[in-house]
């Protein structure tokens, strides 16, 4: 008797894999010296930073993914710009919801410009692992590790 595989989970293994290998090449200590020049002066709460650090990590893992994900377009020559257009709406909902994450440590009250400003380096910051995860899976694809 065969075993029945079907697309779908061929693609998600497939996915998994390469999800994998790209981790490899990912600096937890490169993360976490990020994390912290990114948002040293909202870590007013000591003893919320290590639950800040552990929630960044993970959204900026997902950021590195995501863009690692949309390479492949750009190896087929589409320009970065459109990529990142394409990819916008994944992008901003990792930026939003770490942003809410912010906002809902209870030893953080934040003026209306603060909260702007942390807004922009949530963005700023998805946005950086973005781009890393991007030009690891484009050197990848080039290299034909996939």
């Amino acid at each position: 008797m065969t075993i029945v595989t079907t697309l779908t989970e061929k693609r998600r293994e497939k996915q998994l894999k390469y999800e994998k290998r790209l981790l490899r090449e990912l600096s937890l200590q490169t993360l976490r010296s990020d994390i912290h020049n990114s948002f040293i002066q909202y870590m007013s709460a000591p003893r919320f930073a290590r639950h800040l650090e552990d929630y960044c990590l993970e959204l900026a893992v997902e950021s590195y993914l995501l863009g690692a994900r949309y390479s492949k377009f750009g190896y087929y020559g589409e320009p970065l710009l459109d990529v990142k257009i394409r990819s916008h709406y994944e992008e901003s909902h990792l930026a939003e919801t770490l942003f809410q994450f912010l906002c809902s440590i209870p030893a953080s009250e934040f003026t209306e410009e603060c909260h702007q400003s942390l807004y922009d380096t949530c963005c700023e910051f998805v946005s950086c692992w973005w781009t890393e995860g991007y030009t690891k899976g484009e050197r990848r694809y080039r290299l034909r590790l996939r």
